[in-house]
């Protein structure tokens, strides 16, 4: 008979097996325990209100301390990743203004749904083979997956706040399976960033005030995505062409240079999402938007907000071959939408032409931000 330790180590191993089996790309192990500094991290990040609008950060913050808040049994946390990795440099489509520029998480399908599947596949095999207890999360969990996954050795938590892993850089998919079972911990990775700091010199919006820290309020992903409201000004021109997320602090980190294309045929950009025309977008109506983006995390944005930020783009753009599209956009219901419309006008057309303009529909504006949209340009 294997001794307790030894059994442990086989379990650990036929865990790590089967996992690769059924698709994921890393694995590793970790306790539940050690994770004080990191909800002393985070509590600090609530208290400086760097979260933004993200109320639900702060509403399960008691949660997120430790995996035994939200399951007293656990003894051990499975940490597993899923490559995601681009084919090309997600930064290249900066430089075409005329199209739009998606965070590469999104091109393909929703993580969620994909990861958790393959989360539970992975967990009830789990409990038939060994009998075991399991809880299975993907990020919509009060869990700190990145802390944990740092703890494990699946990578580190870099300058960025992001994982950055040896083998597959900045482009890892995060799921967690607690268990009962009682596995040997793997120890984390002794590598870091040292004096690097590309990831936040590289941010168009200056969202990290110092390093490993970040200020939701300023970062585009936040802004873009979780954000409702009207986009502040200062961060409009920063904006670009970046329409949903940004990925310019995790394409610039140079661990990237041992990254691989994912494997994973779900998270593959589809087709009309690798280079899209800012154009095709902004014609879409609220069917067509629900229909292309059905399975992606790119619907539950939903159109306004979406075209909130197509309109930004096309005011990046340089580009006055938008404006009659842009035009179509100043009584859209959304005051979302238009303010944004007409801020892209007064950045494509010359003064005479939006001053005429803005003659013809301030009268009719009963919303003040978009008022103040067409008194700012005066």
């Amino acid at each position: 008979m294997p001794s307790d330790q030894n059994l442990s180590r086989i379990i650990s191993d036929e865990i790590k097996e089967f996992a690769a089996e059924t698709g994921f790309d890393s694995v590793r192990f970790t306790s539940p325990h050690g994770l004080k500094p990191n909800a002393e991290h985070f509590k600090e990040f609530l208290a400086k209100d760097y979260h933004g609008d993200m109320a639900w950060m702060k509403e399960k913050a008691d949660r997120r301390s430790s995996p035994l808040t939200l399951w007293s049994d656990v003894k051990s946390v499975i940490m597993l990743g899923m490559n995601y990795g681009p084919d090309q440099n997600p930064m290249e489509i900066l430089d075409h203004k005329d199209l739009a520029a998606i965070s590469v998480y999104a091109k393909g399908k929703d993580y969620h749904v994909i990861l958790k599947k393959k989360l539970k596949q992975l967990a009830r095999w789990i409990v038939q083979k060994h009998g075991a207890e399991v809880k299975v999360f993907v990020d919509t969990a009060p869990v700190m997956e990145k802390p944990l996954a740092h703890k494990s050795g699946l990578g580190w938590q870099g300058k960025h706040t992001n994982l950055v892993s040896k083998e597959y850089g900045s482009w890892l998919f995060l799921g967690s399976i607690f268990t009962t079972l009682e596995l040997p911990e793997d120890e984390p990775l002794n590598v870091g960033c040292g004096s690097c700091t590309s990831c936040l010199d590289i941010c168009p919006t200056e969202a990290f005030p110092e390093p490993y820290k970040l200020d939701a309020r300023r970062c585009i992903s936040y802004l873009t995505i979780e954000f409702k409201g009207h986009i502040p000004d200062e961060f409009r021109k920063p904006m670009g062409n970046r329409i949903y997320g940004c990925d310019d602090c995790l394409s610039i980190c140079p661990w990237n240079k041992f990254a691989q294309m994912t494997a994973e045929i779900n998270y593959m950009p589809r087709i009309e999402l690798t280079y899209p025309a800012l154009s095709d977008l902004a014609s879409m109506n609220d069917k067509t938007f629900r229909n292309v983006f059905s399975g992606s995390p790119i619907k539950r944005i939903g159109r306004d907000y979406f075209l909130r930020n197509i309109m930004i783009a096309m005011g990046n753009s340089e580009e006055p071959k938008f404006i009659p599209q842009i035009i179509e956009n100043i009584s859209a219901p959304s005051p979302y939408i238009r303010a944004m419309a007409i801020w892209a006008l007064s950045q494509l057309m010359t003064q005479d032409e939006f001053r005429q303009l803005k003659e013809n529909h301030i009268s009719n504006e009963s919303d003040e931000n978009v008022r103040a949209e067409w008194l700012k340009e005066s």
